[in-house]
């Protein structure tokens, strides 16, 4: 399956960022690409943070391993976390 990869950096409510890619089939439009931007942001509790075509921009198209070829089966599409998509660690060395 050849999917469309989309480069995303998006503020936390704290001010960090997050950085991610919103994977989907090959030739899916922009608004749907947003659209399950905005679900994975809610799921992570960063509803509402700004996701426009700014945040969000294509960067190329490759061939998707199987894993990811069943997420996108399942949800229509894949997220692939890289920076600030984790909860802060609290600090248990106090």
């Amino acid at each position: 399956m050849r999917v469309s990869v989309y480069d995303t950096y998006v503020r936390r409510k704290d001010e960090g960022l997050m950085h991610f890619d919103i994977i989907v089939p090959e030739n899916s439009q922009l608004e749907s690409v947003l659209r399950f931007g905005q679900a994975y942001l809610k799921e992570k509790g960063q509803e509402g943070q700004q996701l426009t075509a700014k945040e969000c921009r294509f960067c190329h198209i490759e061939n998707a391993p199987e894993p990811m070829q069943a997420s996108i089966r399942e949800k229509g599409y894949f997220i692939y976390e890289m920076q600030g998509c984790q909860p802060a660690q609290a600090d248990l060395s106090q």
